[in-house]
Parts: C-alpha cells; structure tokens; sequence
C-alpha cells in the first residue's frame, strides 16, 4: 500500500511527471536512440513545467482579482471547492485509502477501455481524476459500497468519463485544431458542450459564420490584433474598475506598502504575463507529445490520442477565450443574484473555473456559433455551472458537508446521477 500511495502521491497526481514518463515509453516503443529519448522526455517535462508555471501566474493574478470582485460588490455565499471535499473525505471520512485506489482503477480501467473500444482516449490530467475519484468514493460510500466493490465501481465510472467525454467534444475540437492528434481532458466537458448546444440554437450559422478572431479593426486599433495586447486592453480596465469598486481601505490589505490602484494595474499585467508563459509552454509541450505518443498508439492502445488539459487549446483561439472569460462571469452573477430567488444557495463566482472552464467554454460557442454564438452562450454557460454547483449543495448538506459544494461540471454531474440513483438512501443518511 505504500508503494501504491507514493507512485499515486508522486508520480500519478503530478502530471509534469506523469506525461513525460508517458512520452519516454512511447520514445522507447519507437526504438529511438538513448538522445532522442531522453531530448524528447525532458523536453516534454520542460514545457509541461512551463505550461504550469503560467497556469500558477494566472491563478495567482485571478486569486487577487476574486478577492477585490467579492469584496467591490460584497458578495456573501459559497464558494465552490473540491479540494476542501476532498480534505474532509480523506482526514474525517477515512477515505483517503479508498480515493487512492480509485484513482489508480480510472487509469487502468481508462486503458482497458481505450484498447478494448472505439474510444481511444488516454485521460492524462491527473489533478481532474482525482477530483473524479473523490467524487464517486464519497457518493460509492454513502450507497453502502465498501473495500474492492467501491474502488471498481467508482473506477469504472470514472474511467467511462475519462473516455467518453473526450470522445463526444472531439468534432468541436478537430474544427478548432484541425487535427485529431490531441484530445480535450477537462471534466468540465458538459458545460462545454452546453455552450456548443446554445451556440447551435442562437447563434450564427454555415461556413461565413464570424468568428471572434477574424474581427476587422480600425488601422489605429490593429495593434489589438496581437493576442497579448487585446487581453491587456481587456484585463486592465476590469481590475482597476474592480478595485475601485472594493475602496482603499480593504484593497490596501492586499497591495502592502503599493498604491492600490497600481497594485491592481500590475496584476492585470502579470495576468498578460502569465498568458504569455502559458502559451509558450503549450507550443513546447505539443511539439514533443503528439510525436512521442505515436509509439503508444503503435504498441499499447492503437490509435491511441492523448487528452489533454484545457489551456492546450488556448492559442488556438485566444480572443475566444478572453470573451469566454468576461462572459461566463457575466453568466455566473446572473445566476449567483437569481438562484437564491428559487430557494437555492447562492454560489460566489469563482474567478478561476470563469477563466479556465469560461475560456475553454468561448472556444467551443465560437467555433459552432460564431460571436454571436460565443457571447450569449457564454453567458448561458456561466448560468449553467453555477445553477448545478446549487442544486448540489443540497444534497452534501445531508451528507454533512457544510455549505460545501464543487465546482467541475462533469463531476458534479456524477455526483447528482449517484444522488438521483441514491435518493431513498441519502433522505435517511
């Protein structure tokens, strides 16, 4: 078991390592030269890292910008956390043995599936299986599942997520991407797609559709052509005008010794920054896996396609994703002011799934809807995923998790689909 828990706690939870283990054994199973694959495997580790790196920028910048949002527009409620779900499972539950070995059984059940099946999707974002496991762990245990029966069952159904959502997004991402060399692993898929759905229905339709990225500017705008200087347009007037919202008293805790105001202008600027870093590490990071990955597909599972976190498909798409951001924030207040309204709980913004999932989300309304698309179903999907966080607070009120809830919609899926299944079970738990 301590074997199990230090490769699950030091390799399979850490995806940087994970990927670049994955591309050495595809290097391998291509018969490359001892160079080439140690060039491949830490090449593939270096631009993982890079990719996390400005993932952690960004995080960083979007915790400020969440602080100064709730506090601008005093906001009280919920804020969605799977991690804090995770925590109370493992320490006060007395799940965390059972979590583990779940989130083994969905790498090994996704591979079997994967050889097995038409789905051919490897799931490589470890972080979201564990989220995954977590889920079906908790829901399994309060159905009375205990020791191998929990561990299957919940494996199982992750490992069918981890295929199946990769495989249904696939068309919208071979019309971003133009290839089908890489695959979306996100377990916010569902939102996506409902996006995709509302883009279909409002949107604008056939091949001349207007896409985000193909907006005509002015001559004296065509600078906001570069896709670092449209985000800077766009971030620095939302901090500062937030910030402005949140007063000097408050926002002065969080710049220290800085002027308020130009904390909050450097913040946006880091956030550009960590886009910045971010795309450089995707450009890194495809130009070693996808090559690397064809000796999987060739030995292990054929046809293999690696599925892969969301801000892979930033650059495809950039304007996308930053309408997709201010959007789904839009959507997501609309939903936190009304939902109350209809005996729900009020779930706060959280400024990292509008990024991230909203970003994701804008690329998949702009490809199948045009602008038009983009926007309203942005903000149809930013509705979205904070009406099914609400309807989950209910439900882990019972189970005794206080004013908790998550937050990636696939997952919370899961969650709703075993308390539908459990209901009778969960009214007496």
């Amino acid at each position: 078991m301590n074997v199990i828990n230090f490769i699950i706690d030091n390799i399979l939870t850490q995806a940087s390592i994970t990927i670049s283990l994955i591309a050495m054994l595809g290097l391998i199973l291509q018969k490359k030269s001892v160079g080439q694959i140690i060039s491949g495997t830490l090449k593939t580790l270096l631009g993982f890292q890079v990719l996390n790196a400005g993932s952690s920028i960004i995080v960083g910048s979007l915790t400020y910008f969440g602080q100064i949002f709730t506090a601008g527009f005093d906001m009280q409620g919920i804020i969605p956390s799977i991690e804090a779900i995770n925590g109370q499972a493992m320490n006060q539950l007395g799940l965390g043995r059972d979590i583990a070995l779940t989130f083994l059984m969905i790498f090994i059940f996704n591979i079997l599936i994967a050889r097995l099946t038409r789905w051919k999707y490897i799931f490589l974002t470890g972080q979201a299986i564990l989220w995954m496991a977590t889920m079906t762990t908790v829901f399994g245990s309060v159905a009375g599942l205990s020791g191998i029966a929990l561990i299957l069952v919940g494996g199982f159904i992750g490992a069918v997520f981890a295929v199946m959502m990769p495989a249904i997004a696939q068309p919208i991402i071979y019309k971003v991407t133009g290839s089908n060399d890489i695959a979306l692993g996100h377990f916010c898929t569902i939102g996506y797609l409902f996006e995709a759905g509302v883009a279909y229905v409002v949107g604008e339709k056939g091949e001349n559709k207007r896409s985000i990225e193909d907006m005509k500017l002015p001559k004296s705008f065509e600078f906001l052509q570069d896709t670092y200087l449209s985000v800077m347009v766009v971030m620095v007037p939302l901090y500062v005008i937030t910030v402005l919202f949140a007063g000097e008293q408050y926002a002065s805790t969080l710049s220290g010794s800085q002027n308020y105001v130009i904390y909050a202008f450097t913040q946006s600027i880091i956030f550009v920054v960590g886009i910045y870093v971010l795309l450089a590490g995707v450009r890194l990071l495809l130009g070693e896996i996808v090559p690397a990955f064809r000796g999987i597909a060739m030995k292990v599972v054929p046809n293999a396609i690696p599925a892969l976190d969301c801000p892979v498909f930033f650059p495809y798409s950039p304007n996308a994703v930053i309408l997709g951001f201010i959007t789904t924030s839009i959507g997501t207040v609309i939903a936190m002011l009304t939902l109350p309204f209809f005996g729900l709980a009020m779930i706060l913004p959280g400024m990292l799934t509008n990024f991230f999932a909203g970003g994701t989300a804008g690329i998949f309304g702009n490809a199948i809807g045009g602008r038009r698309g983009a926007l309203i179903g942005g903000i149809a999907h930013g509705f979205f995923i904070t009406l099914l966080p609400a309807l989950l607070v209910t439900i882990f009120t019972q189970m005794g998790f206080v004013n908790a809830t998550a937050t990636d919609v696939d997952t919370v899926t899961v969650a709703l689909l075993y308390a539908w299944v459990l209901g009778p079970i969960l009214k007496h738990f």
